[in-house]
């Protein structure tokens, strides 16, 4: 049964990252997202390239109501349908796939939606986007980001993609409404060690660097 909780915006407020679980098995997934949950932290992405991704979606929706779980690499319809039967309440792109958008919009769930250019950030957010993820981070930095808030100052921008505990802050300093993070947030060598109280720690220094910008 799909979960019917909506996504909490006051709770992704509390701590605007959007935790990327990418490849992982479903039961290496439930106690990430139970120290996830531990350190303060409320909103994770199950890519769609996971094996099991919908299982484990559905799963974690059930077992942690408290958390916002959602879908990511929705690359198209079936990907979305996929996602949407198995409880997400949101859906992350890497793309601009206008009917997943405005699908998505239409049916009141969260969309994150994938972008680079200043053309296709535009794009995304009038297509209706809940904040756009530029997407990747990497490439430009967080100069890029402060370049785009001048003409693009009422959009909301979540990049994605080289944000780091070490370089986090300033992309909060040029105020974007969140951030979203993959390897960095969950390395690969705690997952592989399953070591608990490393990953405790490593979400604790994260939100740490982070603790001036948060309500």
């Amino acid at each position: 049964m799909p979960n019917k909780i909506p996504f909490s915006e006051s709770k992704f407020k509390q701590l605007p990252i959007v935790g990327i679980v990418r490849g992982i098995e479903a039961e290496a997934a439930k106690w990430v997202a139970e120290t996830y949950l531990s350190c303060g932290f409320y909103t994770l992405e199950i890519t769609m390239n996971t094996p099991g991704a919908a299982e484990i979606i559905s799963t974690l929706a059930k077992e942690f109501p408290e958390l916002n779980i959602g879908a990511g690499t929705v690359c198209n319809i079936e990907d979305y349908q996929k996602a949407k039967n198995a409880g997400s309440q949101f859906m992350v792109t890497p793309i601009i796939d206008e009917e997943v958008i405005s699908t998505s919009v239409k049916e009141g769930i969260p969309i994150f939606p994938g972008a680079y250019t200043p053309t296709e950030i535009y794009k995304a957010w009038s297509l209706g986007a809940t904040a756009v993820k530029v997407f990747p981070a990497t490439q430009l930095g967080v100069k890029y980001i402060k370049d785009l808030m001048g003409p693009l100052n009422s959009i909301k921008l979540l990049p994605t993609g080289g944000v780091s505990k070490e370089n986090i802050q300033s992309f909060f300093k040029a105020n974007v409404y969140g951030v979203g993070m993959g390897g960095s947030l969950l390395p690969k060598e705690i997952l592989a060690s399953k070591d608990l109280r490393g990953l405790k720690s490593h979400f604790q220094a994260i939100k740490g660097e982070i603790q001036n910008f948060l309500p």
